[in-house]
């Protein structure tokens, strides 16, 4: 079974002179989700990775070099999320490789990355465009914050007096990389229906993250499952959009079933 330490992440690497799938890390999610007491059979949330790419180059039929951007979607129920740096690894092997057209391309990146996480990834080209805030931001309360580390569940609460339906956001979260220890940095939106949840205690429960080592789409899942349970709202979704690192970001999304999909978007710092 492939873990975080068997992949390229914080070995010295060459870059690839020539296509090769085998580059791409599948690394299984059931060991995390394991420790959230997640089943893989039933998942409490459905929703996806969201990748964007902004160094894609290949070479038409003709030797000519190609470049553009692209968005790609791993489904939440993959087998295996793809380490990034093996994705970035990957990309990088098309700089030299001739494609008839982008339909091509599109077709072998999809097949590569589909085998990768164990489910069909799909893929369009081009990447969503950066927008305003979405939801009610609680990084100006003046509130003391002295817990970085481990996530702290205790500090959400729901008020149980009325129910209301929001979207509170936060540019705070941060973690590490579970092998570089590397910081990654976000945005995330979190909106529900149901108990309106003590924002004080959002932000220090959010902010506990920040000396954490997890995988950016365990941390939202983490998130998502601690919501649910300590707060029990009637739906719910997590969407965190990390910042952009070797030409991709990564903006895993979880949400209870029937929830609203989060509308396509870029954050400024991504």
């Amino acid at each position: 079974m492939n873990s975080a330490q068997d992949s390229s992440l914080g070995r010295e690497v060459a870059y690839p002179s020539r296509y090769d799938a085998s580059l791409l890390f599948p690394i299984p999610r059931a060991g995390a989700r394991s420790e959230l007491g997640l089943v893989p059979a039933a998942l409490p949330f459905i929703g996806f990775d969201r990748w964007h790419a902004f160094e894609l180059a290949w070479l038409d039929a003709r030797g000519k070099p190609q470049v553009d951007t692209a968005t790609l979607r791993v489904p939440c129920d993959s087998p295996n999320l793809v380490e990034s740096k093996s994705l970035k690894l990957y990309l990088n092997s098309l700089n030299d490789e001739r494609f008839a057209d982008r339909d091509a391309l599109r077709e072998r990146i999809v097949s590569d990355l589909s085998a990768a996480a164990g489910a069909t990834v799909a893929m369009a080209f081009g990447v969503p465009a950066i927008s305003g805030e979405t939801g009610e931001s609680i990084d100006a309360l003046d509130i003391d914050i002295d817990h970085y580390d481990p996530p702290h569940p205790d500090f959400l609460v729901a008020d149980a007096g009325g129910i209301v339906e929001e979207t509170l956001s936060s540019h705070l979260l941060k973690s590490n990389c579970p092998v570089t220890g590397q910081p990654d940095w976000a945005s995330v939106s979190i909106a529900y229906r149901g108990p309106r949840l003590d924002r004080a205690g959002l932000l220090r429960y959010l902010v506990s993250f920040r000396h954490h080592a997890g995988f950016h789409e365990q941390c939202v899942e983490r998130i998502f499952a601690d919501v649910l349970s300590r707060c029990r709202p009637q739906w719910l979704s997590v969407e965190a959009r990390y910042t952009r690192r070797g030409g991709l970001d990564i903006n895993p999304w979880r949400a209870t079933p029937g929830a609203p999909e989060p509308l396509m978007r870029r954050e400024m710092r991504q």
